[in-house]
C-alpha cells in the first residue's frame, strides 16, 4: 500500500509539476519514464537477490530508499533534482511487490495462493487512495514541498512495520542455499520456461494502459481533455481502487477455480480495455461522464488481470527460482508503461511544435493522436502473449496456460 501510493503520488501532481519545473510535455513524461525504467530494469537484478537474500531485507531497503526519495523531491526546485528523486522512488518501489509476492509461497500453499496474491495487489491498490485524496488535498491546499514530505513520512512508517513484523519464514536459509546457481543460469532456466514468458507477456498487455492512466496521463487527460474539474477527475480516479477491490479477490477465487481458463481471463479483460479507449477517443467532441466512468473500470480492470502473469511464473518455475521469474514478469508491464508514456509526451510535444507552439499544450484534439500509440502496444502484446500460450501449453504442466 505504502509503495504504490509512493509510486502513484506523481500522477496526481503532474500539473503541479509543469508549474513548478517549467516542464514541456516530453519532460513531464520523462519523470514517470525514469521512474519505470529504474524499476523495470530493477527487477531481474532484484530477482537474483530475492533468491538469496529473502524478501524481508529487501522490503526494509526498498521502504528506506523511497522515503529518501520523496524527502528529495520535497525540496527539488528543477528538472534534474526531480529526476533524482523519482529514481530513488523508483528504485525502492521496485523491491516491494515482487518480494512480497515471494512471502506468499513461503507461509501458504495450494489454491490459497492465487486468492492471496489478488488480495496482496487489491490491498496495494489502496495506496491509490492516498495519493488521490490526502496527498491531492495536501498537494493544492499547502504545495509541494508538504505534500511530498507527508509521502516521505509515509516511507518511515512502511518501514518500522517491516522492521517489526515482517519474516521470511522457517527453512528459509536450507530453500536459499539449496539449489546454488550461476546469475546468468538462474536467468536463462527462468526465461527458457514457456511460463515465464508467457508471464511477462500477459504483465505487459494488461497492465501497460493502467501505468499510462495512473503514472503520467490520465489526471491532464481527463482535466484538459475532457474538461472535467480537477478534484472531480482525482475523485474519478478512485474507481481504480473500487475495482481493485471488487474485481480482484473474485478473479483470484475464479483462476483458483479454473487455473486451465487463466489467459482467457486476461485476454478478455484486454479487449475491454482497448474496446473502450477505442470508444473514448473516437467519441465526438469529450465523452460523457458514463463512458469515461465505463474506460476508467476497464482499464482499472487490468491491475487484477496483471497479477495472473505472476500465478503464470510461480506455476511453471521451481521455487528455488521464483524470485527470479517473478522479477522478469513485473518487468513486462512497465517496460511497455515507460514506453508508452514517452511516446505520448513525443507525439503531444510534435503536435505543439507543428502548430506553431499556439493555443494549449494539452487538449483533446492532441490526445486523440497521442494516445492511439496503445493500440499498437496492445496488438505486439497480444500477439507475444498467443505465441508463448501455445508454447507453454504444449510442454503442458499440472496447471495448464
Amino acid at each position: 500500500m505504502a509503495a504504490v501510493s509512493q509510486r502513484t503520488s506523481f500522477g496526481v501532481a503532474g500539473l503541479q509539476a509543469t508549474e513548478r519545473f517549467d516542464a514541456t510535455a516530453q519532460i513531464l513524461a520523462s519523470f514517470s519514464v525514469v521512474q519505470l525504467v529504474v524499476y523495470a530494469g530493477a527487477q531481474v537484478p532484484i530477482g537474483l537477490l530475492l533468491d538469496k537474500v529473502g524478501p524481508r531485507i529487501l522490503i526494509i531497503s526498498g521502504s528506506v530508499l523511497m522515503a529518501m526519495g520523496q524527502a528529495f523531491l520535497a525540496i527539488s526546485t528543477n528538472v534534474p533534482m526531480g529526476l533524482v528523486g523519482r529514481i530513488l522512488v523508483g528504485s525502492g518501489d521496485a523491491m516491494v511487490f515482487v518480494s512480497v509476492l515471494k512471502l506468499l509461497p513461503l507461509w501458504f500453499s495450494g489454491s490459497r495462493i492465487p486468492v492471496l496474491t489478488q488480495l496482496v495487489g487489491t490491498f496495494g491498490q489502496m495506496g491509490q487512495l492516498v495519493s488521490l485524496f490526502p496527498f491531492h488535498l495536501l498537494l493544492v491546499q499547502f504545495g509541494w514541498t508538504p505534500a511530498f514530505s507527508v509521502m516521505s513520512g509515509l516511507a518511515l512508517a512502511s518501514l518500522l512495520i517491516a522492521v517489526s513484523l515482517i519474516r521470511n519464514a522457517p527453512g528459509w536459509a536450507h530453500l536459499s542455499t539449496s539449489a546454488p546457481m550461476r546469475t546468468r543460469d538462474r536467468l536463462s532456466a527462468a526465461w527458457k520456461q514457456p511460463g515465464t514468458r508467457l508471464g511477462f507477456w500477459t504483465h505487459f498487455t494488461t497492465s501497460f494502459m493502467l501505468n499510462v492512466f495512473l503514472l503520467s496521463w490520465g489526471y491532464p487527460f481527463l482535466v484538459q481533455g475532457q474538461g472535467l474539474d480537477g478534484d472531480f477527475a482525482s475523485a474519478l480516479m478512485s474507481i481504480f481502487v473500487v475495482v481493485a477491490i471488487l474485481y480482484g479477490p473474485f478473479l483470484g477465487a475464479l483462476t483458483a477455480r479454473y487455473p486451465d481458463k487463466r489467459s482467457n481471463f486476461a485476454l478478455g479483460v484486454i479487449a475491454a480495455m482497448t474496446l473502450m479507449w477505442a470508444v473514448v477517443l473516437f467519441w465526438p467532441g469529450a465523452a460523457p461522464l458514463w463512458v469515461l466512468i465505463l474506460l476508467l473500470v476497464a482499464v482499472a480492470a487490468g491491475g487484477p488481470s496483471s497479477v495472473i502473469a505472476f500465478d503464470f511464473a510461480r506455476t511453471f518455475n521451481p521455487p528455488h527460482l521464483m524470485g527470479t521469474a517473478v522479477g522478469l514478469v513485473n518487468t513486462g508491464g512497465f517496460f511497455g508503461g515507460f514506453v508508452t508514456i514517452y511516446l505520448v509526451g513525443a507525439i503531444m510535444d510534435w503536435q505543439y511544435v507543428a502548430n506553431g507552439s499556439n493555443g494549449e499544450l494539452y487538449n483533446l484534439p492532441a490526445f486523440r493522436i497521442a494516445l492511439l500509440v496503445q493500440f499498437v502496444m496492445a496488438f505486439i502484446g497480444v500477439t507475444f502473449m498467443l505465441i508463448e500460450r501455445g508454447k507453454a501449453r504444449r510442454q503442458g504442466t499440472k496447471i495448464p496456460a
